[in-house]
């Protein structure tokens, strides 16, 4: 994807999804502007374009690709679709009934799984769903994301051998919202 375009996809998902009002965050903060990534990802147009920059970082070993609920399912369904590679989705923790497993859709065992997020901050998330696949078997060294938004130079994930591909970051998104 050229420079042109990304700043383009920036500013569209910038200006659907930057709200303003008063928020209160989960930090329990009140805010006066809210960035709610669930616009970008339920906009049928908009989420297609994410998913198609996303698809160009998706590692070509890659065999199953783990979407993170709940952001990361339909940015994992969308990616499936465009590439061919089949997708599996990552609860947060395995559920009591049923089949009781932590990820549905295929067995991650022996296989090279990369994940999907929509929007990674601190990466606690993406840890978690790394540890918990790598102990069915799986291989883990990629997250696929449509936003960054941690500090710039500032990764955990590194440290648990988890590598970073995101299409926007914040700083992206913030010069897209300055250019409106």
């Amino acid at each position: 994807m050229s420079a042109n375009d990304l700043a383009q996809l920036a500013h569209e998902v910038d200006a659907r999804c930057r709200l303003q009002g008063s928020f209160t965050l989960r930090s329990g903060q009140v805010s006066n502007e809210y960035f709610d990534k669930y616009l970008f990802e339920s906009d049928p147009a908009l989420l297609r374009q994410v998913a198609q920059a996303m698809a160009e970082l998706i590692p070509a070993d890659t065999d199953l690709l783990g979407g993170l609920e709940l952001g990361g399912v339909p940015l994992a369904t969308v990616l499936s679709q465009l590439t061919g590679i089949p997708a599996l989705f990552v609860r947060k923790q395995a559920k009591s009934y049923g089949t009781r497993r932590l990820a549905e859709g295929g067995d991650p065992t022996a296989r090279t799984v990369t994940l999907v997020e929509d929007v990674i901050t601190t990466g606690g998330a993406v840890i978690s769903a790394a540890r918990a696949l790598r102990e069915l078997g799986a291989t883990v060294t990629t997250a696929v994301c449509a936003i960054d938004r941690s500090p710039s130079g500032v990764s955990s994930l590194a440290a648990e051998g988890v590598a970073v591909q995101s299409v926007l970051t914040k700083a992206l998104l913030d010069a897209a919202a300055k250019t409106t």
